[in-house]
């Protein structure tokens, strides 16, 4: 509330249309303005304005007061050189002509919603920082310039973030300069976030090695607005990802999938991000490939218990795996393939090995996921199965141990009970159905050892055949007894073929006589 007088009606065309009502003091008017850009600091700017004190503009308050000469409608109409077109000239002569400037004006229109967006002061700054990018990296700026410029844009609010890499995008700029701008914006905002987790995992960019973490069963309550910020950051960057497959490195991509799932991101993002993976997925590491196999729900809260899923992500890397199977697929219609996956595959198939949630079904799919030319060697995948194999022999064990100690209380109980004449019959029949349930478990376990033992058997009796029958055939080709025989044979023909010969001529002497 304020008290108005002649200065300010002269030159806000706002005030001269309101009704306004006498103060108590009759020395002016009592004006209420509700939701003022800017606030009261810069309305006390505008006054000063209108009552012909200095006023300096500058890129903090340049914003603001071009917002609230908006509000007031101060337009030339009323006088010239009022406080529309003064700032209107600054912003233009001085503000988006700086990328410095420009991203200051920025962050002061953060807190002008919607006034500064329908004044176009976002968009002119956003394409005043991007033009600045097409300079600094085209020309002969140095690297430290480089640096602060990207640097400065990361510390903007996503919105206006995404509105800058939208211009640098139209304005044609290269998509590795795209993708360091998502990086270095990712790690600023989702690299900060105070959470922990067990067997924390690091993603390193070429720079510097950046460790996160997630802490499963943190109180959601405390958690939620945060993780819906970071949901919100890590959707609206897979949305402007650059789709040129050199312009966001594999560990990034994978790193992003880690914190997507992790934050429970929507399963559109998700996808996304793994069909990307799967594009570049020959450039991964194992270590890149462990996805922790929980997510949070929409409050922070885990989907499901440790002891009912794996602990790593199988089902992602699955459909990576398909993905990029599917493109190496259409880039060996143009004459390329790729035969290095193999490895990665196998030693992946190494570390979730140990997994005693990891399912027989789940390890074989993805064993015998890639084509046979696309693995020259087995002995990784030989490797991988062995390790399993000594898995599922070690859980069969310590069912059997746990079956055993369930057996043996029940009989103990079941005496006990018989001795005090008490034997609760529910309890009887609940140790029946969890031993009837250890029994059913042990028995698969049996028969997955069974079958990958016989699949595993087979594969090496066929390596082995098809070795031995070369070899055999070399060293029979080497053997004297081979040699022999082929002279044996060759002494044989030479004979026969001399006696017809020495019969011919025995013949025509004969003739010749005659």
């Amino acid at each position: 509330m304020m008290y108005i007088q002649y200065p300010l009606l002269s030159r806000c065309a706002y005030v001269g249309q309101i009704d306004l009502q006498p103060s108590i003091s009759n020395q002016g008017y009592e004006l209420k303005l509700q939701n003022f850009p800017g606030g009261a600091e810069t309305f006390e700017i505008v006054l000063k304005f209108c009552y012909g004190f200095p006023v300096s503009l500058n890129s903090r308050n340049a914003a603001p007061l071009r917002c609230a000469a908006e509000f007031l409608d101060m337009t030339e109409e009323l006088e010239d050189g009022n406080l529309i077109s003064k700032t209107d000239s600054f912003l233009t002569l001085v503000v988006f002509s700086s990328w410095k400037d420009s991203i200051t004006v920025l962050k002061s229109c953060e807190s002008l919603s919607p006034w500064a967006e329908n004044l176009q002061i976002v968009r002119r700054c956003c394409d005043s920082i991007a033009s600045a990018a097409q300079g600094n990296f085209t020309t002969t700026e140095t690297p430290s310039e480089q640096s602060r410029w990207l640097n400065d844009v990361a510390t903007l609010r996503i919105d206006h973030f995404m509105k800058i890499v939208t211009s640098m995008t139209l304005k044609g700029l290269r998509p590795g300069l795209l993708g360091s701008c998502i990086m270095i914006y990712a790690e600023k905002w989702l690299l900060g976030t105070d959470v922990e987790t067990e067997g924390s995992k690091r993603y390193t960019n070429g720079k510097n090695e950046l460790q996160w973490s997630i802490q499963p069963g943190r109180s959601p309550e405390m958690e939620f607005g945060q993780y819906q910020e970071q949901r919100r950051i890590i959707e609206s960057l897979v949305s402007i990802l650059p789709h040129q497959k050199d312009a966001i490195s594999c560990k990034f991509l994978l790193w992003m999938l880690k914190m997507a799932m992790v934050y429970s991101v929507s399963p559109a993002f998700i996808s996304e991000l793994e069909k990307r993976i799967g594009m570049v997925m020959d450039n991964a590491s194992v270590y890149d490939l462990l996805i922790p196999g929980y997510t949070t729900a929409e409050q922070g809260k885990q989907v499901k218990s440790t002891g009912e899923q794996t602990l790593y992500n199988v089902d992602s890397v699955q459909r990576i795996l398909e993905y990029f199977l599917m493109h190496e697929q259409q880039q060996q219609t143009q004459g390329h393939g790729n035969t290095n996956i193999s490895k990665l595959l196998d030693n992946y198939l190494a570390e979730i090995a140990g997994d005693p949630n990891l399912s027989a079904t789940k390890f074989q799919v993805i064993a015998e996921s890639l084509p046979d030319n696309a693995r020259p060697c087995d002995d990784g995948l030989y490797r991988a199965i062995d390790i399993y194999l000594k898995v599922l022999f070690a859980e069969q064990l310590k069912l059997r141990e746990k079956m055993n100690n369930k057996q043996q209380a029940a009989n103990t109980d079941n005496s006990e009970q018989e001795d005090n004449c008490l034997s609760p019959k529910e309890e009887i029949k609940k140790l029946k159905v969890e031993l009837e349930k250890m029994m059913g478990i042990i028995e698969e376990l049996q028969r997955d050892y069974t079958n990958l033992q016989q699949d595993c058997e087979k594969m090496r009796n066929k390596q082995n055949a098809l070795s031995g029958w070369i070899l055999g055939w070399h060293k029979i080709k080497r053997s004297s007894l081979f040699h022999g025989k082929i002279d044996a044979n060759e002494n044989r023909e030479g004979k026969e073929k001399e006696k017809r010969i020495s019969s011919m001529l025995r013949l025509k002497r004969r003739q010749s006589m005659s």
